[in-house]
């Protein structure tokens, strides 16, 4: 199945579903929350910056059913106020479907002997230990669905495991053995787990690294809203425990 496509089997895969959406006003988070609400979902949006995310509620609102806002810094959030996030979803949703994880935070490339210790720790925070403290907290409201999914959008480990990704690098690293470690142990539930490595985007993280990027493959975040669909619907299974890598015009596993 070609990456652009929506699963084809059904015009709405996602309808009835509950899905959180993490970095909803980012790159691919704000395509991939309209897709998912023209696929039928029900979302709730989570990010820090309320103008943005209020601008994607607007366009979310166009596409399907009325979606959630949730404004929530991962930076600065714990576990009790993640714990707090699922207890207010069961109460005012009843149920949830699926998380897809879109945030992330780069500030550029820096050599680590120069890179400040609080920015590095910051960076491994953001980008691998709130991701999983968020995960963590759902998994007992996941389970309670019959089909549900956790999809982790993760870089290229090739890429940023080179020179001067600091942090970052290091927490695409390890988003990629969580990917399998929890699918491992979550093997003989009804919650898969996925993860979704796109192709080279046109977003805001991206162009702190490369300045002046213009290679053919870079596509905009849009090209990949569909395979987000894809990995939140029963189609997803296929990738189970797997890191779907991506192209601009296919994808493998």
């Amino acid at each position: 199945m070609s990456l652009l496509e929506l699963p084809s089997a059904a015009p709405r895969p996602l309808a009835g579903r509950v899905i959180l959406l993490s970095g909803a006003h980012g790159g691919l988070g704000a395509e991939a929350a309209k897709a998912c609400a023209a696929a039928g979902a029900t979302l709730v949006l989570l990010g820090r910056r309320l103008p943005k995310l209020n601008r994607v509620y607007d366009a979310v609102a166009q596409c399907g059913p009325e979606p959630v806002l949730y404004p929530l810094d991962l930076e600065g959030a714990g576990p009790d106020d993640y714990a707090e996030l699922v207890d207010r979803l069961e109460a005012e949703l009843g149920r949830l479907d699926g998380v897809l994880h879109c945030a992330a935070e780069f500030r550029g490339l820096t050599p680590l002997e120069h890179l400040d210790p609080a920015a590095f720790a910051r960076a491994i925070h953001v980008n691998l230990t709130a991701p999983w403290w968020l995960v963590q907290a759902c998994l007992p409201l996941l389970k309670q669905a019959p089909d549900a999914s956790v999809v982790l959008a993760v870089d290229d480990p090739a890429r940023v495991g080179a020179a001067y990704w600091g942090g970052y690098g290091v927490a695409q690293h390890g988003l990629h053995a969580l990917v399998g470690m929890l699918a491992a142990e979550l093997a003989a539930t009804a919650v898969r787990v996925a993860g979704l490595q796109p192709g080279p985007m046109r977003t805001p993280l991206r162009a702190r690294a490369y300045a002046d990027d213009v290679g053919e493959d870079l596509r905009d975040p849009e090209a990949y809203a569909g395979a987000c669909v894809t990995l939140l619907s029963p189609a997803g299974a296929a990738w189970r425990g797997s890191v779907w890598g991506a192209s601009a015009g296919n994808a493998g596993q």
